[in-house]
């Protein structure tokens, strides 16, 4: 996608840069420092400061912290690193990533790849690299970079409880070919040691299927709030109404009763490994 012709569903999130990259460069210039002093100060280059005033590149929440503190902003800076790292998500997922990063729960039923929580780095290049219309290299970047934050989730204490149900068709699909392949189910295994963890896979031999109608994800929150999300083609919803929310809690328990328990995916995790 070229940067110099936005998306609608982008503009929101362009917006919100172009507004960071304003501020950035007025406490800069009020600091008394060029890009280059500044760059020297914060760890990166007067090149990428200018990025960044400009609109064209997300800043990391590292940089944030940092800058505020450099250039005397006050917190002002600072105060905007939630929705300048939601700006870094497509627009029809933002909210839903807000949620995940701070829910205590997290259950996900995945059918067409693997969940973003559990994608390698090289897996997740291929992912987007398949993506149409075609994203160019820059936001393919940012697009990983915002997809492996994400999976801060897994270190976060008190740790979240998180499930996965995943179709058995997910592992068998050579996304990336089969060295990209190879080291995500090595993966998963590492994911599934963590206590809070579980994963478990649906077997394409099962004959009755409650997930029929698509993914979705389940969240529950600090206080007590019940989510869910659900995304098609980019068309996306976050269901915070209870009877929708209760049917698909119904849908993911029968699904986990149909799926193979943890222990026995992680056998067929094993042996497909063993196979590539």
């Amino acid at each position: 996608m070229d940067d110099e012709v936005q998306q609608p569903e982008e503009e929101a999130g362009q917006g919100i840069l172009l507004l960071f990259g304003r501020q950035l460069k007025l406490f800069r210039e009020r600091a008394g420092m060029t890009r280059a002093e500044l760059g020297a100060a914060t760890g990166y280059s007067a090149s990428t400061l200018a990025s960044f005033e400009q609109g064209r590149r997300i800043p990391p929440g590292e940089f944030i912290d940092r800058v505020d503190e450099v250039v005397g902003a006050g917190g002002v800076l600072g105060a905007a690193k939630e929705d300048v790292g939601r700006a870094q998500y497509p627009a029809h997922f933002r909210d839903a990533a807000l949620l995940e990063a701070k829910a205590v729960e997290v259950h996900v039923y995945g059918t067409q790849a693997m969940p973003g929580l559990l994608q390698t780095q090289e897996y997740g290049r291929a992912v987007f690299a398949m993506w149409l219309p075609p994203l160019d290299e820059d936001r393919i970047q940012e697009r990983l970079a915002a997809r492996l934050a994400r999976q801060a989730i897994f270190t976060r204490r008190p740790a979240p409880h998180l499930s996965f149900v995943i179709e058995e068709s997910v592992l068998l699909r050579p996304l990336g070919g089969k060295t990209v392949c190879r080291g995500q189910l090595e993966h998963l295994l590492l994911i599934e040691e963590n206590r809070n963890v579980e994963i478990q896979v649906m077997p394409l031999s099962r004959q009755e299927h409650a997930g029929l109608a698509g993914p979705f994800s389940l969240m529950e929150m600090q206080d007590g709030r019940r989510i869910a999300y659900a995304e098609v083609q980019r068309n996306s919803r976050v269901h915070t109404e209870r009877e929708r929310v209760r049917e698909l809690e119904r849908t993911y328990g029968t699904l986990r009763a149909q799926a193979l328990t943890p222990a026995e995916s992680r056998a067929l995790i094993e042996k497909l490994l063993g196979e590539r």
